[in-house]
């Protein structure tokens, strides 16, 4: 296991939605997730959120961390920091610690770099 920022997070842990499957509804997570399909809901993970290049989600996510290579429309509140890859295309508001955008990364919309971001926070029942 690996801790960083106070986000404790197992590599072995990684929620996968491979190419080829499409989801509609939310995802709420403890572990990081890897999106490779596509996802019509909302994202709330309690560690990273890597969208990979052929993932494609439509709503708003929320996490620690965030890398995109695919194609993202909605509101992201990345606690820590958003990476958005050459290959990506977002679309949307960005709140975030960090910013990190890569040459030939499309982005069409508003960011706001918040010192004070915060990452959902999944309560315990």
């Amino acid at each position: 296991m690996k801790k960083s920022n106070n986000i404790i997070s197992d590599p072995g842990l990684t929620n996968q939605i491979k190419n080829g499957t499409s989801i509609t509804g939310n995802l709420t997570s403890e572990s990081d997730a890897r999106i490779d399909g596509n996802i019509k809901g909302n994202l709330k993970v309690k560690g990273k959120v890597i969208i990979g290049g052929t993932g494609k989600v439509t709503g708003d996510i929320n996490c620690a961390f965030c890398e995109i290579s695919g194609e993202v429309k909605g509101k992201l509140i990345i606690g820590n920091s958003l990476t958005l890859k050459s290959t990506s295309v977002f679309t949307g508001e960005i709140s975030a610690k960090k910013l990190i955008i890569e040459p030939g990364a499309v982005f069409n919309g508003s960011c706001k770099m918040d010192s004070n971001a915060e990452e959902f926070k999944i309560e315990k029942k």
